[in-house]
């Protein structure tokens, strides 16, 4: 285990941090999985915006609880505000976001740029997605892409990492320094095939995983089981998803509608028989976080909390998966006051400075 490094810079600029042997990023999240401490990421739900304020306060609520945050990328084909432009948001004031990229919508050449202006924006995490089918979103007539898929994309980044080239063998001068990620469900049929795949993807490339949903501890637990006795735990950080449930009915209603989540019958009797089911719903990702951080091989959980994200925080203080730690929160710096008063006097007040008077006070 690496020793106990800062997760800031010394300099003062929050990312990218500076570079620890064995590591392939220097962002935040990779250095909190190999201190062997539990991890927490969560999901921020895009904007239908243009607003960075729409970003920026939907962000804030996770300072201090978590040690990333998912920039989505058109998750169940519906079109919001873009994974890239989220992650060039969040990294200007120092978050650590995890930037999705689903193969849908884009092919190889617009996927590798898209890789390189991430890292270049200071995106360390990047997590391979192949994405839902067009017919799952609200505008099923658009044309997907699918050039590549979620293993290709792993290949691609790693590619591009180690290797220093482009999927065409051009060189790059600077390679992207990343931490690779996929998602996984150890839910779905085939289930004996489950831990294979994961096999897979670390083959791949993937360095962390993410799970979907779990309400079935004991079928994740005979995953972990399966995926240990391969040796993949010494290979790749896995991460359990979970979330609170707003109601039987919603739970019953995901259960019908959304591929891949299994809700055993005992959680929805759970729900409906209690007096306050959207309190019961937040108390049950709690237990199940008690009962998933005890499963050996499991390195931090994934909180997906759509529409609930006020939950966040008192769902990883009261698991007590932190213990203790606090990961990074944005703190107020000097220069942002005197920043936010040029920008007004610059949008609001008559501009009476030439150019090169400008350039002349800002130095």
């Amino acid at each position: 285990m690496i020793g106990r490094q800062p997760d800031e810079n010394p300099a003062g600029i929050h990312l990218p941090l500076d570079p620890l042997p064995g590591h392939t990023s220097r962002g935040r999240l990779e250095r909190v999985l190999r201190r062997g401490e539990f991890a927490v990421t969560t999901e921020l739900n895009p904007p239908d915006s243009a607003d960075p304020e729409d970003v920026y306060n939907r962000a804030k609520i996770f300072d201090g609880w978590v040690d990333a945050i998912n920039a989505v990328d058109a998750s169940g084909a519906n079109c919001h505000m873009s994974s890239v432009g989220i992650c060039a948001l969040l990294t200007r004031m120092g978050y650590a976001p995890i930037m999705q990229i689903a193969c849908r919508d884009r092919n190889r050449i617009a996927i590798q740029g898209d890789v390189l202006g991430g890292a270049a924006m200071g995106v360390a995490n990047m997590l391979c997605l192949t994405g839902d089918g067009v017919q799952a979103g609200d505008q099923p007539g658009a044309k997907p892409v699918f050039d590549l898929d979620c293993m290709s994309l792993l290949e691609t980044c790693r590619i591009m990492r180690d290797n220093g080239k482009f999927l065409s063998g051009r060189k790059l001068t600077t390679p992207p320094q990343l931490f690779l990620g996929a998602a996984i469900n150890p839910f779905a049929p085939p289930i004996d095939f489950r831990p294979y795949r994961l096999g897979k993807k670390i083959a791949a490339g993937a360095q962390f995983v993410q799970s979907q949903y779990c309400f079935d501890v004991p079928m994740f637990r005979t995953y972990m089981q399966q995926v240990r006795d391969l040796g993949f735990t010494e290979k790749c950080f896995i991460l359990c998803g979970v979330g609170p449930l707003a109601s039987a009915k919603t739970a019953k209603w995901i259960r019908s509608n959304v591929p891949g989540i299994h809700i055993p019958d005992s959680i929805v009797k759970r729900l409906e028989g209690a007096q306050d089911q959207k309190e019961e719903g937040k108390q049950l990702c709690i237990d199940i976080i008690n009962e998933v951080k005890e499963i050996p091989g499991v390195s931090g959980v994934h909180v997906m909390a759509y529409r609930q994200e006020e939950y966040v925080a008192e769902i990883v203080d009261e698991s007590g998966v932190l213990k203790g730690r606090q990961p990074w929160k944005r703190e107020i710096r000097r220069d942002d006051q005197l920043v936010a008063d040029r920008l007004d006097h610059i949008l609001h007040d008559e501009i009476t400075e030439t150019q090169v008077d400008m350039v002349k006070t800002a130095h």
